[in-house]
């Protein structure tokens, strides 16, 4: 005899199993909030790369709970209002539950104080280095893959006083990032003996930069510049501070490591600058993995900054989201993004998403070691990190050294 009861429950499982099915396939969106065009497309372009390398890696690995990473794309433009909107277009239109980026300090704050936080939706910074956003009122939801510049300020300061200049003017993009860094620069280069002739702000997409560069160059007791701003106006300082003959000798911040830069002002003009930018030891098994897969899917891996640690950000948003088994609540993938960056833990490397599900599964603690180095978020969400000095030479950007510059 047939139980009609036991017919029934077959049949809502059947009738569920759809559900099911396409409750699986639910794929975890997320946003990539960069600078696409502006001042640091040359930099937000390959980032957008790395960005979606980490995602294809996750999905042809059997993706986040058996469901895709997909990911959705915004233009900040470098500056703050586009930035927003196109954040809240990422949240609004396309529900994403994480986002990665903004790359400027002065979007990126915007960004989390009036779309992250109200939204609940965690943000990982990929190349904002300000330190107003350690302390920032953010509800824990901004986070960054890169350290703070309190720490590069120190890291710029010895360079230059490695290279035997004991005065320099500043120019610097007023903005969070270059405020921040021109004072940690400032402070640092200060304790080590060395002396600031003048400094000077400069807004973004002006034409002529000559008030600025008469204002920092003083008493022209020094021609050595230390320039801390955006390749897209940067070029324009710089030509038209050579025009000048007011400064001759340049030392750069991350936001100048740039390939365009050199090949349209010209090498012979910044053959033997030198700048830092963050930057782990390349030679690990996470940061050679990391250039093979680049190279790949897209060819040599360019020497601008911020690929790695946009790729990083990925991975880590997709491994809470896994951890967190869900790809739609955006507050517990926050909740959960220390649980898989920090120690303890075993350790997981890029390229080893199939390893991290199944120690996830089996309830083990795991420790992202990403392509940018450790990405161990502390009580604010900074990461500590090292740098790398760099130089331009015979029209090339190179690496001199990776240090790790000394507390101040």
């Amino acid at each position: 005899m047939i139980n009609k009861k036991w017919i029934a429950v077959a049949a809502l499982a059947a009738g569920c199993a759809p559900l099911a099915a396409m409750a699986a396939q639910t794929p975890l969106r997320l946003g990539a909030v960069l600078a696409l065009t502006g001042d640091l497309q040359s930099q937000g372009v390959p980032g957008l790369n790395g960005v979606k390398l980490a995602a294809q890696e996750i999905n042809d690995a059997g993706g986040v709970l058996g469901s895709p990473v997909k990911i959705y794309s915004g233009d900040t433009q470098t500056l703050p209002q586009p930035g927003v909107a196109a954040a809240q277009k990422l949240v609004n239109a396309n529900s994403v539950v994480g986002l990665v980026g903004a790359m400027s300090s002065g979007v990126t704050i915007p960004i989390a104080l009036s779309v992250s936080k109200p939204n609940h939706i965690p943000q990982i910074s990929t190349a904002s280095t300000s330190p107003k956003i350690t302390h920032l009122d953010d509800d824990d939801y901004l986070f960054r893959t890169i350290p703070s510049d309190a720490f590069q300020g120190v890291a710029l300061a010895k360079v230059v006083h490695d290279a035997g200049v004991n005065k320099v003017g500043i120019i610097y993009v007023n903005n969070d990032y270059g405020e921040g860094l021109k004072d940690a620069f400032a402070k640092a280069y200060k304790a080590d003996g060395g002396s600031v002739v003048a400094s000077a702000a400069y807004e973004q997409k002006q034409a002529s930069y000559d008030a600025e560069i008469s204002q920092a160059y003083g008493d022209g007791s020094t021609q050595s510049l230390v320039l801390i701003g955006y390749p897209e106006n940067g070029q324009t300082i710089l030509r038209q501070s050579l025009e000048g003959g007011k400064f001759n000798r340049f030392f750069f911040a991350d936001g100048m490591k740039s390939t365009a830069l050199v090949k349209n002002l010209g090498a012979k003009y910044l053959n033997g600058s030198l700048g830092t930018v963050p930057q782990a030891n390349t030679d690990t098994p996470a940061a050679k993995h990391f250039e093979q897969a680049y190279k790949k899917a897209y060819g040599q891996l360019p020497p601008q900054p911020y690929i790695d640690t946009a790729y990083d950000a990925t991975y880590l948003l997709a491994l809470a989201a896994e951890d967190a088994k869900t790809t739609t609540d955006s507050k517990a993938i926050k909740d959960h993004l220390r649980d898989v960056a920090d120690p303890p833990g075993v350790k997981i490397y890029p390229g080893q998403w199939k390893k991290a599900v199944k120690l996830l599964q089996a309830g083990k603690k795991i420790d992202y070691v990403g392509a940018a180095g450790d990405e161990n978020f502390d009580q604010h969400g900074d990461v500590a990190g090292s740098y790398a000095k760099w130089t331009i030479k015979n029209g090339k950007i190179q690496t001199v050294s990776i240090f790790t510059p000394s507390k101040q």
